[in-house]
């Protein structure tokens, strides 16, 4: 969702982002993070949180290898250790003290944020005549109010992972109706076997991403926000995991606890829904057990949304306040984020277009030899029109917390949405933002 100028105007009103929004200004001229120029030279800092993993081609090599091309535009990389919360707080800290780098990763979900504390820098212009190289809807992430601030880097669309031998012992298919989902997860765990999981600790990015891929959860009336998270797609989603979970039909293990990937390595979870930057964490899971068995499909109709599905994580890389050199670094931001052999080494499923995404032998082995990035780049096209609030963390909190009490049987799955529409409003507030009532 792109936000009208009025909005952009609320924000900037609002006394907590005077300092950088209402006429107070940026970062000088001459802060130290900004890029100088010397004989022609332009100089640009970029960080980043990329893996940067053994075995991948490292930010450092790619950025090396632009430097020897582009003599006039040297790049310098930074690769950022922390998570990725406190990489947010350091860019307005470094915004505000006039040292902040040019360029830097961050979460569609976190751009309206830092959009709204004034840490970003309008670069529409600079950024237009490479629109072309990335899918659309991605594109449409880094604008705010018909400005861009940025260019897109990844996507994490959600599909399905499956072991498709342990499905065929059972003699069931991939699920495409949310009928034919419900049948088939009691009919495996009869058998011992899960084909879903409810993944507490996920929920403010999964549970969003699904119930989004029916529609939004945010729009702007009049100049306030409109917050609707218990849309009919949310109903249907909480209406399915409800189901299942009655039904002792899908686990409960927190995706980010040793529990999940034992529940994998004993071949007990056979079936999971998660985002596609998941492909080599789910190898990583297992190891060797059940290399070849398992697949990537299309998360399917089960919710009610068609061919659609929802976002789950994704970044791009920011332009902030105080870069002097936004054409020059819009130019190295378009090659770096169209170097998609390079990218897809980092585990990432690229947002350009400009090319087509190779699967890594590794992952063609463990997936029985699939095209798996063909199957992420349908995926990319199925992509709902999702976005998010300034502060959207703070909900993606509050559904967590509910979620756990959910996977406890301490309350029901439509709680966790009446959760998210809580803390939206409350978030807004905070925020100084107008709410539609």
């Amino acid at each position: 969702m792109k936000w009208n100028k009025s909005v952009m105007a609320a924000a900037a009103a609002a006394g907590a982002m005077c300092m950088v929004l209402a006429g107070c200004g940026g970062a000088p001229a001459s802060s130290g993070g900004a890029a100088t120029s010397s004989g022609g030279k332009v100089e640009i800092t970029y960080i980043h949180r990329l893996p940067d993993k053994s075995g991948m081609t490292s930010v450092e090599q790619i950025v090396s290898r632009w430097n020897k091309e582009n003599p006039n535009i040297q790049v310098k990389s930074i690769h950022f250790n922390g998570n990725a919360s406190d990489l947010i707080k350091k860019l307005e800290t470094d915004v505000k003290a006039g040292n902040a780098p040019d360029l830097a990763q961050a979460g569609y979900a976190e751009i309206p944020e830092l959009f709204t504390k004034g840490v970003l820098e309008d670069v529409t212009s600079e950024a237009a005549p490479y629109q072309k190289d990335f899918a659309a809807g991605t594109y449409d992430l880094m604008t705010i109010g018909g400005k861009t601030f940025g260019l897109p880097q990844d996507t994490g669309p959600l599909v399905y992972y499956y072991n498709k031998a342990e499905f065929d012992k059972l003699g069931i298919e991939v699920p495409k109706t949310r009928d034919e989902l419900i049948s088939s997860a009691k009919k495996a765990a009869e058998q011992g076997k899960y084909i879903m999981s409810f993944q507490a600790d996920e929920a403010g990015n999964m549970l969003s991403g699904l119930a989004g891929a029916s529609g939004p959860w945010y729009q702007v009336v009049n100049d306030a926000w409109k917050v609707d998270t218990e849309t009919a797609g949310s109903k249907a989603v909480a209406d399915v995991y409800q189901q299942l979970l009655d039904g002792k039909a899908a686990t409960t293990n927190p995706r980010w606890d040793p529990s999940f990937d034992a529940s994998l390595q004993k071949g007990e979870l056979i079936g999971t829904i998660g985002a596609a930057w998941e492909a080599p964490l789910l190898m990583d899971s297992m190891g060797d057990k059940g290399k070849g068995d398992w697949r990537v499909a299309q998360v399917g109709d089960w919710f009610g949304n068609g061919e659609k599905t929802g976002p789950d994580g994704g970044s791009g890389v920011v332009a902030l306040k105080g870069i002097k050199h936004k054409a020059e670094a819009m130019k190295f931001l378009d090659w770096f984020n169209t170097q998609i052999e390079d990218l897809t080494s980092q585990g990432l499923v690229v947002a350009a277009t400009t090319g087509t995404a190779k699967t890594p032998a590794s992952w063609s082995e463990f997936y029985g030899g699939q095209d798996v990035m063909a199957e992420f780049a349908t995926a990319n096209s199925h992509l709902g029109n999702f976005s998010y609030i300034p502060g959207f963390s703070a909900v993606g909190t509050a559904m967590k917390e509910k979620a756990a009490d959910v996977a406890a049987g301490k309350a029901k799955a439509e709680s966790i949405f009446e959760a998210a529409q809580t803390a939206s409003v409350d978030t807004l507030k905070d925020y100084g933002l107008s709410v539609a009532q």
